[in-house]
């Protein structure tokens, strides 16, 4: 899967249980990946994607730990297929009126008859939508979920730099901001 790169140009929305003091847990531990979407991901990206959200957990003091953790961290990515039509229209010519006789009364002369062109451009496109989960392990819920939505960037190179800035911008909207070093 080519994941999304650009990363200005994501949707990020979150919610999250309100009464959940999310200051008090030290540790999470990773569930997995949902259903098993991370079928759709090369290794490479899969790897990026785990990495950059254990560095945005530990950034707010968050430890990993294999098993048992304070929280249960679930991923999940889903692509959608989709199309995009776009037109522009230009313009040439026109009517030109030269004089307009006394205070805009008379005759009007000059030439007319503008040309204009439409293009039409369809492009199709995938949205890459990748979801993160927070479960308080003891308490089996959902306490947090937060999900960016974009264009999914066919460039790998640009991969490399764009998942985790797509990861940090997930995160930035987590309860609990980064601990400043």
């Amino acid at each position: 899967l080519m994941f999304m790169g650009a990363c200005s140009s994501i949707t990020v929305v979150s919610d999250y249980d309100k009464s959940v003091d999310f200051t008090q847990f030290k540790t999470f531990s990773y569930y997995g990946w949902a259903n098993n979407s991370d079928q759709i991901l090369s290794p490479f990206d899969k790897e990026r994607i785990e990495k950059s959200f254990g560095a945005e957990f530990a950034a707010r003091g968050l430890t990993f730990v294999k098993e048992g953790g304070d929280l249960t961290v679930a991923l999940y990515i889903h692509t959608e297929q989709k199309q995009q039509t776009t037109a522009t229209t230009t313009g040439m010519g026109g009517m030109y009126g030269g004089y307009g006789g006394y205070y805009g009364y008379g005759p009007r002369w000059g030439w007319g008859g503008g040309m204009t062109t439409t293009s039409v451009n369809t492009y199709d496109y995938t949205v890459g939508t990748l979801v993160c989960d927070v479960f308080d392990t003891k308490e089996k819920k959902l306490i947090w979920e937060g999900t960016g939505s974009g264009e999914i960037d066919e460039n790998p190179a640009s991969r490399e730099d764009g998942i985790p800035k797509t990861v940090g911008q997930i995160m930035a909207q987590y309860p609990v901001p980064k601990i400043k070093a």
